[in-house]
């Protein structure tokens, strides 16, 4: 008899969610991305999302992606869903720097956590919540979920060897987000090109040198062809989040099961970018040196440089903007607590198995 009644108890409540899915508006995600979709672990994650979310939403959800420039160009994604233009968007939040001076925490910091100190901080700490405040004070009708992450990048591409200071003044280089600010300091020339366009400004010698993103991701993109010189570590980079921005009257319109679908599949996706791109990189990088690429690993003068000069850089956007002031000293805190556990619960680089 007490099985019969549990039996019937789950009948009724698988028979319930079939009811709230069917009963659920169906909903089309026109997204336009900013990466290709054919770079790995930078572009497939959200095409894995959007083959996913169909199955976890029971078919309510599908998402129609386009690729960048198609339907909307990347540094107009966060306008083009605040707006209506689109319900839908995956980009990275430090394109917007220049409207919330913010935005480039929720992407990447130099010198920051690495992918599972920084996911800790977005889902335990108080990240994701002044991740959404940011765009409700900045007067953006948005929906923001983290929805990708990826582990460090390189931290450059050069045609000729940087081993002091005096080799970066002059440079003309392709950089992206608070890094950028470093560099500029370092009396380098940075600009802001979308991955499809470095080859050909490096080709040219209208940059002298880049970072884009991972190696394997680089490799796609051909920079072993026209740059020798491949410095590691990615101190700017050293894990990158990507963002699901979903329009708030799309979201709002959303039934609990559908939102709840959305956020969880977001989070697995978080699992399958960051799985991917550790698992490519290496043999990226094996295949760089067959290719003649030198790589190599800033020395603790120019690491040093880097780090001094981003605490510089952070004490000027702490004074010029008081959200970035209130996110950064959030973050700040977290850090420092986690550095007992990080201190304490990892090996040290140079005693981890080879």
């Amino acid at each position: 008899m007490k099985f019969k009644k549990v039996a019937l108890a789950s009948l009724i409540a698988v028979c319930a969610t079939s009811n709230a899915l069917a009963a659920d508006k169906k909903v089309l995600l026109k997204t336009p991305i900013a990466f290709g979709s054919h770079l790995p672990a930078l572009g497939t994650p959200i095409q894995w999302f959007s083959e996913k979310i169909s199955q976890t939403s029971g078919g309510t959800i599908k998402m129609k992606i386009y690729e960048p420039g198609k339907l909307v160009n990347p540094p107009e994604i966060l306008d083009a869903v605040s707006t209506g233009k689109v319900n839908s968007g995956y980009a990275i939040s430090g394109y917007w720097q220049g409207k919330l001076p913010a935005s480039a925490i929720f992407s990447a910091i130099p010198f920051g956590p690495e992918a599972p100190e920084f996911m800790a901080w977005l889902f335990f700490g108080n990240g994701l919540k002044l991740y959404q405040e940011m765009y409700d004070e900045g007067g953006f009708n948005v929906k923001v979920m983290p929805c990708a992450i990826i582990s460090p990048e390189t931290s450059g591409w050069f045609r000729k060897p940087i081993d002091k200071p005096e080799d970066l003044k002059g440079l003309n280089m392709r950089f992206y987000g608070l890094g950028a600010s470093v560099m500029e300091k370092l009396g380098v020339g940075t600009v802001q090109l979308p991955g499809g366009e470095i080859f050909g400004a490096l080709e040219k010698g209208a940059i002298d040198a880049s970072e884009f993103s991972q190696p394997a991701i680089d490799e796609r993109l051909g920079f072993h062809k026209v740059a020798k010189y491949n410095y590691f570590p990615g101190w700017h980079q050293q894990s990158t989040v990507f963002e699901l921005l979903i329009n708030k009257d799309t979201w709002n319109e959303m039934s609990p099961v559908q939102q709840s679908a959305v956020e969880t599949t977001c989070m697995a996706t978080m699992t399958y970018s960051i799985a991917e791109g550790e698992a490519l990189q290496f043999a990226a990088m094996e295949k760089a040196k067959q290719n003649g690429v030198e790589i190599r690993y800033w020395n603790e003068e120019m690491l040093s440089l880097f780090k001094n000069t981003w605490m510089e850089v952070v004490e000027e956007k702490k004074a010029e903007d008081p959200f970035f002031n209130k996110v950064w000293e959030d973050l700040s805190t977290f850090r420092a607590g986690y550095a007992l556990w990080a201190s304490n619960g990892f090996l040290p680089r140079e005693t981890k198995a080879q």
